[in-house]
């Protein structure tokens, strides 16, 4: 799918930014314009981030405007804003293969361009790493400039205060934007306050802040008043009391779909010393209603027809997460303990439901998974029954938390995490391929791996019952269809079950094989044991395995086969590999799951393909395997 470029006259004298310096500033609006058209236009025949990059419209343009990118570093947060970005940076005829397999990358990537200073996925890196480059363009001593932008969720991170914090120490020469989306502070937007901005980012404030400095450098007392009274003069307009004290220069908010007054703010603040912060107003989902209605279900879209509103859902089974969801609120109907938190994903998360029938017990702490795993820990001292709702990559900036805060102190904090595996489009920085290595090394962790939707529910109470640390793994979207009963009933911790028995005789010549599963690949496994008359396991537990299962399979099996939807250093089947090697069993074992290395996008049956882990590649690579 590509558009016609002709209908966007303007865009299409700004193929790259350098041809958009080129252009008159008063052409700026009719860019914006077209590019919002543009974007529009691509990404509901593509599918998408949308809403974020509508509301980011205006800054992309005035950024690549005023700063001379790509020798001057501009950094994206996350990247959902960045869609603009690639298609001012020499990306929007291949605007259409967007989060497919080969296509462009969902979020800024240094592979595909100069353009992307960062790769990026996760939120609230971008400040410590423009931190990390104005100090190295300060020591390269070219003129180099550093501007970061992150959104206002993003900016909630401890991350971004104590990249900020630093800066405002050190300070260098580096610009930070605040894309707030928000309506928090709407009134001080308008006329005024962009007025004020250009005011206190001109020369003449500059010279006379930095001159009024330098000749009250001596009387500390004056100084010190001077620096208050500027600080008061500027609190009555601006909220940047904040931002002044971690040591940035704060200016705004403004109207951040004014694209001619951002120019100017921007200009003056390109050459201000030391550490700038711009605070901009936009509107999430910016020029096309329903989303700046409801920005929340606007964020991400399937491909849908601009003419219809809202967007169809596709009618689909319920997902993991619906499941969870379902289950918490459940849950909570029998245990007025019960505390649920989740770092800023209650509507990924299942959540919605929960967090209206059951306010007083629910928890977002925004993106703060390190607090929102200690949390846990507080609420589970104080004799309260704490699951943690997370996405398995987000888990990971938790990690020394679910170490310290959680598992040395044996404490009963259930994770539900969402997302394990393959989670498809939005690619490397998203895959949930680590979370088996990472907790599988941990003592007194209890993980689970459910293989279906009803295993999911009974695993979940089965953590919650549990009187320790534990882990429910699943998947993103819906599993076998498998409707989940109402019932609760604790499963045997660390008992699998055989849910496919070989029919191969003891005698057959063929090796006879048996396929340990760990969590919902098991249909694929089921489906490669009926040409191989293989033997399949619901393992059901990473940790504690069923240990008496593997040594009656190693008995009765010349082949073990483990299969997980995990990378496969360090993962379910190396526990089995390394129980086997503790009995001194030195039986053939295949492990089938992720490669040693980062999983691009694609849909999650296209990379279960491409991987060889859906039926047709698990039975390839056994019969390799027997055969080699």
């Amino acid at each position: 799918m590509t558009l016609d470029i002709s209908k966007y006259p303007h865009l299409a004298l700004a193929n790259t930014p350098d041809e958009l310096r080129l252009l008159p500033v008063e052409s700026l609006p009719a860019v914006c314009e077209e590019l919002r058209t543009y974007l529009l236009k691509s990404v509901s025949q593509s599918s998408g981030h949308f809403a974020s990059g509508l509301g980011a419209v205006e800054l992309t343009v005035a950024l690549h405007y005023v700063y001379n990118t790509p020798f001057d570093h501009l950094i994206w947060d996350v990247g959902h804003q960045a869609y603009p970005h690639k298609i001012l940076t020499g990306r929007r005829e291949k605007m259409g293969t967007i989060r497919q397999k080969g296509g462009v990358h969902p979020f800024p990537w240094r592979e595909e361009s100069e353009y992307d200073v960062l790769s990026v996925g996760h939120s609230s890196t971008s400040i410590s790493a423009g931190l990390g480059m104005a100090i190295a363009a300060e020591k390269e001593g070219e003129g180099r400039k550093v501007v970061s932008v992150i959104g206002d969720g993003a900016i909630t991170a401890g991350m971004a205060f104590e990249a900020m914090n630093h800066a405002g120490d050190i300070h260098p020469d580096m610009l930070v934007i605040l894309n707030d989306n928000e309506m928090s502070i709407s009134e001080n937007v308008g006329a005024l306050n962009n007025h004020l901005a250009r005011l206190l980012s001109g020369n003449l404030y500059t010279t006379i802040r930095e001159g009024g400095k330098k000749v009250l450098s001596g009387a500390p007392p004056i100084k010190e008043l001077v620096k208050r009274a500027e600080e008061h003069l500027k609190g009555m307009v601006v909220p940047g009391t904040m931002f002044e004290e971690l040591g940035f220069n704060y200016i705004g908010p403004v109207d951040g779909h004014d694209v001619v007054e951002l120019v100017k703010t921007i200009k003056n603040m390109r050459n201000m010393k030391g550490p700038q912060f711009l605070h901009i107003m936009t509107k999430k989902g910016k020029g096309y209603a329903p989303a700046e209605a409801d920005p929340i279900n606007y964020h991400a879209v399937p491909k849908f027809d601009l003419t219809q509103n809202p967007i169809p859902k596709a009618k689909s089974q319920p997902t993991f997460s619906n499941i969870f969801g379902d289950w918490l609120c459940d849950m909570a109907a029998q245990d007025d303990k019960l505390m649920a938190i989740t770092p800023a994903m209650r509507e990924g998360s299942g959540m919605v439901a929960f967090s209206k029938a059951y306010p007083d017990q629910y928890f977002d702490v925004a993106i703060a998974e390190q607090h929102a795993v200690t949390l846990a820990t507080g609420m589970a001292i104080g004799g309260y029954h704490p699951v943690v709702a997370i996405y398995s990559t987000f888990l990971q900036r938790g990690y020394d938390q679910l170490i310290h805060d959680v598992a040395i102190m044996d404490l009963p904090v259930m994770f539900a995490i969402d997302r394990g595996g393959l989670v498809g489009a939005d690619g490397q920085t998203h895959q949930g391929s680590f979370d088996l290595s990472f907790m599988r090394c941990i003592p007194n962790m209890v993980i689970m791996t459910p293989s279906d939707e009803n295993e999911c529910r009974q695993m979940l109470y089965t953590g919650h019952m549990h009187q320790g640390p534990s882990a429910v793994r699943y998947p993103r979207g819906s599993g076998t269809g498998v409707t989940p009963t109402t019932e609760m009933a604790a499963l045997p911790i660390g008992k699998g079950v055989v849910r496919r028995e070989s029919q191969q005789a003891a005698e057959a010549k063929a090796p006879r094989v048996a396929i340990l599963s760990f969590g919902t690949l098991l249909s694929y496994a089921l489906d490669a044991a009926e040409s191989l008359d293989a033997t399949v396991t619901d393992m059901r537990f990473v940790k504690p395995l069923d240990e008496s299962l593997i040594l009656e399979l190693a008995a009765t099996h010349d082949v073990l086969v483990t299969l997980e939807e995990n990378a496969i250093a360090g993962g379910a089947g190396s526990g089995v590999n390394e129980f086997l090697m503790k009995q001194k069993i030195l039986k053939p074992v295949l492990n089938l799951g992720l490669p040693d290395r980062f999983i691009e996008q694609g849909t999650q049956a296209e990379l279960h393909a491409m991987l060889e882990i859906d039926a047709a590649g698990i039975e390839k690579q056994i019969r390799a395997y027997i055969e080699s």
